[in-house]
């Protein structure tokens, strides 16, 4: 073991944090590219758009439980984690390769469908991060202790993802989606394999029997997962359907156009959202708990989304208020990581962060089967703002039920 990692220096931690950046920058090429790409080169409609994008969170559902439960278990290549990460990793940066190659892909093997190979790609680039996802996260609870220390692993593991997002939202916007989907095939292969020689995982992950007993709270989890759940479909509403909105509403002149605003809107969102987790939410939440800091923080993310919906007429007035996004986006993608870690049994942790997947992936479904038809059907695209305003006001109610310090045993 590298000294680093047996001081928990500030280094390790952002070493520790990489491979979660990489799979955390493979989603946000996702998320800038896949709508614009098939919307703008390949011609799908939005109910189209939104069934590629359900591909994903299926895969999800199989994928992130079972490799967890599997990772919990088994040992080689020198980690349980590490497999895992490094297929993952592989898997990614070749399926954001094939992004702008679908029509390519589909006359070379004569399948006649542009929209079968658009599922198929989709559905193993997300199943891909979902692979490493996972250990990604999996790891840090393995090397971190409970309390702060598992708190600054999370919240500088997104500080750090936020960072590069937010260079992969600005390459876009700046140099265009096909420079950030070739960039990002060498950025998420180097940040899935280098990290690893710098980590070492725990052989066995063990507790005492006292500790196993008080370890799993069931019930605060369920709340957990259902306040989670509506953070995550009103956010996965966001980014299926924004171009729905700027199309409409702000009325940019070209494909090109469309795809800049994106790049800038979510740069933005994780430009300003990398400076929260470690700076803020980490004292904060030291300061008045992790609970209360996850509530106000999603609570003013709602209140952004109905920033959007009346205010944002033009491109400008859309980036200022995804700068009010970022206080919720910075929570919702680290904090509840922390809290979920301390009430289970860690010698299980891979199976319950896949489990905890499922918050994730399930909102996923529904903001494409149900939503998407809500919005196709709807003359106003604000009805996209409106769910997502909704959806994060309910999700911070729900995250004033949760305590996590309270035991409930097994």
């Amino acid at each position: 073991m590298l000294a680093i990692q047996k001081k928990l220096s500030n280094i390790f931690y952002v070493i520790l944090g990489l491979p979660s950046t990489a799979m955390g920058f493979a989603l946000s090429i996702q998320i800038a590219v896949l709508s614009w790409i098939l919307y703008t080169k390949y011609g799908l409609d939005i109910h189209e758009i939104g069934i590629v994008w359900a591909a994903g969170p299926i895969a999800g559902i199989i994928g992130q439980p079972i490799i967890g439960l599997i990772s919990d278990k088994i040992w080689f290549w020198g980690g349980r984690r590490r497999p895992f990460i490094i297929i993952g990793g592989v898997l990614a940066a070749l399926m954001i390769l094939a992004l702008p190659n679908l029509d390519k892909i589909n006359d070379f093997f004569g399948i006649g469908s542009l929209m079968a190979v658009a599922i198929t790609v989709a559905l193993t680039l997300d199943l891909s991060i979902n692979i490493s996802f996972n250990p990604t996260r999996s790891i840090i609870a393995d090397v971190t202790p409970d309390g702060q220390p598992r708190t600054k692993g999370f919240t500088w593991m997104q500080s750090t993802s936020n960072l590069f997002g937010s260079l992969a939202y600005l390459t876009g916007a700046l140099l265009g989606n096909y420079t950030l989907i070739y960039a990002g095939v060498a950025v998420v292969f180097l940040f899935s394999i280098g990290p690893l020689f710098f980590i070492r995982e725990p052989r066995a992950l063990t507790e005492t029997n006292k500790q196993v007993a008080t370890r799993t709270q069931w019930g605060e989890l369920f709340k957990l997962y259902f306040a989670h759940s509506f953070s995550w479909l009103g956010i996965q509403t966001m980014f299926i359907y924004i171009i729905a909105f700027i199309e409409q509403k702000i009325h940019p002149e070209t494909a090109i156009q469309t795809g800049q605003i994106i790049g800038w809107s979510f740069f933005i969102l994780n430009a300003v959202g990398f400076i929260w987790p470690a700076f803020l939410l980490e004292p904060l939440s030291k300061k008045i708990g992790r609970v209360p800091t996850q509530a106000i923080c999603v609570a003013s993310m709602s209140l952004g989304y109905f920033g959007i919906v009346l205010w944002a007429h033009n491109a400008i007035l859309l980036y200022i208020l995804m700068g009010v996004l970022t206080f919720g986006w910075a929570a919702v993608v680290s904090l509840p990581f922390a809290i979920m870690s301390e009430m289970v049994n860690k010698a299980r942790m891979g199976f319950f962060m896949g489990i905890f997947n499922l918050s994730v992936v399930l909102p996923q479904l529904v903001a494409s089967f149900v939503i998407g038809s809500i919005v196709m059907r709807s003359a106003n695209k604000n009805i996209i703002f409106i769910i997502s305003g909704v959806s994060l006001a309910v999700s911070a109610l729900l995250w004033l039920t949760v305590r996590e310090k309270k035991k409930t045993g097994s």
